[in-house]
């Protein structure tokens, strides 16, 4: 569908006199999403961004005071990090992300917002769901156990999207987006995703060793696409209650670490751990309803995006640290 929406760089009148309250804005995403939302010509006075040490959503308070005045939530506030974490902690990230997302939900209903976006991810597909994912296939089975407790509260986020909806009219959608990488991502080790991860081993590690046999395939956007994916969801007046935002192709971890790699100039060894999982299989998700909806398609190719990550992490990282 050819899109008729205004540029990524103008006005666009669903934003004009909006308040926006964006949680987790001073994170990965949220740094992209509000640059995003400038870019649109969002004044910096009309948006909203609570900050952590200050204001912590797992307290309803906090959550009806960050809200106050606004007409638009963009929810992206969530405890994340890599797969050793998500192993390691499953309770503390289900407890810590429920507090927020539901406190962040009830706040937005008590002062009436017109629209709110909330992030999920394509972990809330069931594990052996086949690819590509769509949104139909959600609830045909159990999240996969190696990501349970963040998988679950993505799972959790649209049936509280679908619930807030059906008793309170609350204009609510949750985004799933694949695996979102780019410059400003998180490098530390317990923290860093497959793509941060490498690229800080390929730098930092005499061998670069890759958990599992690196044959399970993943969705990789850039992030600042995805970013566009969030705000077109919050444009468009009629969603269902969940929608992809993805690259809608898929490449392998072993072709991911590989690539980077060559990209960092790395020419030792590549070693995969077959004593650690590998993950689901396959984790590529349908892009088509989000493409046909709201006109979303990614722009960035990636090897571009993993060039320009690893060119920020060299100039950013590396050698401040020198």
């Amino acid at each position: 569908m050819e899109s008729t929406r205004p540029g990524r760089d103008t006005v666009h009148p669903f934003w004009q006199r909006k308040r926006v309250l964006l949680t987790g804005g001073a994170g990965f995403v949220g740094s992209a999403v509000h640059k995003a939302l400038r870019r649109r010509q969002v004044a910096e006075e009309r948006i909203v961004i609570p900050r952590s040490q200050s204001s912590d959503l797992r307290i309803l308070e906090n959550c009806r005071r960050a809200v106050r005045g606004c007409d638009v939530v963009i929810h992206l506030a969530a405890q994340t990090g890599g797969i050793a974490f998500a192993r390691s902690h499953p309770a503390s990230q289900y407890r810590d992300c429920s507090l927020i997302n539901l406190n962040m939900f009830e706040a937005a209903r008590e002062a009436g917002v017109a629209r709110f976006v909330a992030l999920g991810n394509l972990l809330a597909y069931p594990a052996a769901a086949r690819s590509p994912l769509t949104e139909p296939m959600l609830h045909e089975g159990a999240v996969a156990a190696s990501h349970m407790g963040i998988a679950q509260v993505k799972r959790d986020l649209v049936m509280l999207s679908e619930m807030y909806r059906r008793e309170h009219g609350l204009n609510a959608i949750c985004v799933l987006g694949a695996n979102a990488y780019g410059p400003g991502d998180r490098f530390k080790s317990e923290e860093a995703h497959v793509i941060p991860a490498t690229i800080r081993k390929c730098f930092q590690e005499e061998d670069l060793v890759v958990w599992g046999d690196g044959k399970p395939t993943r969705d990789f956007l850039y992030v600042d696409d995805l970013a566009e994916g969030i705000l077109l969801a919050a444009e468009t007046p009629v969603l269902p209650v969940c929608l992809n935002i993805a690259s809608g192709s898929g490449v392998s971890i072993a072709e991911v670490v590989r690539l980077i790699a060559r990209l960092c100039g790395f020419r030792r060894r590549i070693l995969f751990d077959l004593s650690k999982g590998s993950g689901d299989p396959d984790r590529l998700a349908s892009a088509a309803l989000a493409r046909e909806l709201t006109g979303f398609a990614p722009r960035v190719p990636f090897e571009e995006g993993l060039e320009r990550t690893i060119r920020w992490y060299r100039t950013t990282i590396l050698e401040s640290a020198a």
